[in-house]
């Protein structure tokens, strides 16, 4: 029978998920972003026989391409991932791309304004100038002269740029895809390429999604208890679950990707569902305080438990399989439980249980 852990000086629960907390604060930077957020290039590939992983990424890197090579062993024959940072080239490509974007209409709409009126020749010209200036820029990259084109108003050097644009992305795949020719034989080959734009965007997105949730949960928290510390403490509860669950990706070098991220947001969920459980049963029932809370622990272990067990059925796939996305949400999910235990009812069940004491006395 578990004892009631509340019972004596339960401050000193707060000690364990404390050091967790500080621990994971020094493997966080150690996160290394997935392709969906840094950008690049993963080409997964069905090997025709077993290969090194070492031996292809060195051969690829004496080829010039710089990439980790990973081999597995799965239920349809081998297969190997081959992830290359993001290139520059497209980096900078997408940059003039906005500028001249950006410069365009401007363009556009003085060339028609000097051809109905000369004395808007000046502003057109100067204007013209810096998008010409820009798409030189590109031009360049993709190992071209804009003076060998013949472009002959804005509309064809929209469209020349638009082919240039392209032509620098082919040059990366081909970049890519001759020295893999070169050096692993395969049997079918799959490629997943992620922009530099893209890969902006999905920050933007998941920078957005976070606030949103935090500010709304503590809304919701704060419109249903009418208390501003237990709300406190419900979201510093779903932060230290947040946290830890950072931690054990860099301690274990789990990349940050959209499935791992999507397996974070679930966290805060979860999190989100125990304290409310600890801090309604607290608040809303009568009777003692420290065994409503050992009651809440009981009921919301069983939950964390029976997630545990469903996600490390996920994470036995996973391993079997050697799909990655199982991998990054299962990994994800199951430290974030197991911080969920500690955090639920070392943090936030000591801060509203003593709160709810401290009301009783001076009561």
């Amino acid at each position: 029978m578990l004892p009631n852990i509340y019972k004596g000086d339960y401050r000193l629960l707060a000690a364990v998920p404390l050091l967790m907390i500080l621990a994971s604060l020094y493997f966080i930077p150690m996160i290394k972003m997935g392709v969906d957020f840094q950008g690049g290039t993963v080409i997964t590939l069905s090997l025709s026989e077993k290969a090194d992983a070492a031996e292809i990424q060195a051969k690829l890197q004496g080829e010039g391409l710089d990439a980790s090579v990973r081999v597995f062993d799965t239920a349809v024959g081998y297969r190997a991932e081959i992830e290359v940072p993001q290139s520059q080239d497209l980096v900078r490509a997408d940059g003039l791309k906005e500028e001249f974007n950006a410069l365009l209409p401007d363009v556009a709409a003085l060339e028609v304004a000097s051809l109905q009126n000369s004395s808007n020749n000046a502003a057109y010209l100067a204007k013209k100038a810096e998008l010409d200036a820009v798409a030189d820029q590109l031009f360049a990259l993709s190992g071209t002269s804009r003076a060998a084109m013949n472009i002959t108003g804005t509309n064809d050097l929209q469209k020349r740029f638009g082919e240039e644009y392209s032509a620098v992305y082919a040059a990366y795949q081909k970049s890519i895809s001759g020295p893999i020719e070169e050096v692993v034989k395969y049997d079918s080959i799959s490629v997943q390429t992620v922009s530099p734009a893209l890969s902006s965007h999905f920050i933007d997105v998941a920078i957005n999604v976070v606030i949103l949730a935090i500010v709304l949960s503590f809304i919701l928290v704060f419109v249903f208890f009418r208390d501003v510390v237990p709300s406190i403490a419900v979201l510093t509860g779903a932060l230290a679950d947040i946290l830890i669950a950072l931690g054990c990706m860099g301690l274990l070098g789990i990349p940050l990707t959209l499935a791992s991220f999507a397996a974070l947001l679930m966290l805060l969920g979860f999190s989100l569902d125990t304290d409310i459980l600890l801090t309604t049963r607290l608040l809303k029932r009568k009777g003692d305080p420290r065994e409503n809370a050992f009651d809440a622990m009981k009921t919301g272990l069983t939950m964390s438990v029976m997630a545990m067990i469903a996600f490390g059925a996920l994470f036995i796939l996973a391993v079997v399989t050697h799909i990655p996305t199982y991998y990054e949400i299962s990994a994800v999910a199951l430290a974030g439980l197991a911080g969920d235990i500690f955090a639920t009812w070392g943090i936030n069940g000591v801060v509203i249980l003593h709160h709810v004491e401290e009301k009783k006395r001076r009561s």
